[in-house]
């Protein structure tokens, strides 16, 4: 009897065996507990799932580039301002009058200076000088600053007059030049203005 408890525990001992290496319950009957340590070594386990990337840590699209070739808007450049005309001196020329042609063909030259004093020149006589009025100059300043002065033709446009005087205005480095056939109110308001009451003609 001793003998078959023998060969039935060296028989427990293989199913026991089998059983871990195989993974199986074991067959030893009631009280025998598989081996602990769960499955032998070298039986392959499938790895765990990887786990979901919590909510929230999904990386954010970086902003668009700024498209090449596109500056941004700059405000336009404040114009400079325009610095205040001067006030003439006294002595300086305001306006030249020379007068050419006619009979006698003369070529006479008046000049006006911005304090009203004149000097006028007629050939070879000696020069007449004058000294017009503060009003005086005033309008005839007044006349040549005139828009409409500014719109004078500065060629004549006419048929020219036999014997006729040409006029050659200068102001403020303009030459206007004008005959006897084509006096436009803002020119014939110019003439009113000049000292002895108009171009010197006379020989």
């Amino acid at each position: 009897m001793v003998r078959g408890m023998r060969v039935r525990r060296k028989w427990c001992g293989t199913l026991l065996l089998v059983a871990v290496l195989t993974g199986g319950a074991g067959a030893c009957g009631p009280g025998v507990e598989p081996a602990p340590g769960g499955p032998a070594s070298g039986v392959s386990v499938p790895p765990a799932p990887p786990e979901p990337s919590a909510p929230g840590t999904a990386s954010t699209p970086s902003a668009p580039d700024t498209p090449s070739g596109t500056a941004s808007p700059t405000a336009a450049p404040t114009p400079a301002p325009t610095a205040p005309r001067e006030e003439p001196q006294p002595g300086e020329v305001l306006v030249e009058v020379v007068v050419s042609g006619g009979l006698a063909g003369v070529r006479n030259r008046l000049v006006v200076h911005y304090d009203g004093s004149w000097t006028s020149r007629s050939g070879t006589k000696p020069p007449r000088t004058g000294q017009q009025t503060p009003a005086e100059v005033a309008e005839l300043r007044a006349a040549l600053e005139d828009p409409a002065y500014a719109r004078v033709a500065a060629r004549p446009t006419g048929s020219p007059i036999a014997d006729g005087f040409q006029y050659f205005i200068t102001y403020r480095h303009h030459l206007v030049v004008a005959g006897d056939g084509e006096r436009p109110p803002a020119l014939q308001r110019v003439f009113a203005a000049l000292p002895e009451g108009g171009p010197p003609t006379s020989p």
